[in-house]
């Protein structure tokens, strides 16, 4: 059995971090994203969706990325949290990629 964790859910902005920097690309604007990241890419379901999305949209962010077993939690916050935001459900990293790298 495993123990519930309290800690950081930033998986997927840490390794979006890493890629930028090992391939000497910048990362879309106005992004904000959360979810863990498994060793095979998989993208984990974290808690604090409602907190997470009202601090997006107070610094402005217009895009935000959450792994895909988080929709409920999403779709429960009121629809004046939710209006004008742009938001992607995640399984896996490869998913995450080409929103945050776009091709120019």
């Amino acid at each position: 059995g495993a123990t519930p964790k309290d800690g950081p859910s930033a998986g997927c902005t840490i390794v979006t971090a890493l890629l930028s920097l090992a391939t000497n690309q910048s990362v879309r604007q106005n992004v904000a994203m959360t979810g863990e990241v498994s060793l095979t890419g998989k993208i984990l379901p974290v808690g604090g969706i409602k907190e997470k999305t009202i601090a997006a949209r107070r610094a402005g962010v217009s895009c935000i990325i959450l792994p895909a077993e988080n929709r409920k939690d999403f779709s429960d916050l009121p629809d004046y949290i939710r209006d004008g935001l742009e938001v992607h459900f995640v399984d896996h990293y490869s998913q995450i990629y080409p929103l945050v790298f776009p091709q120019n």
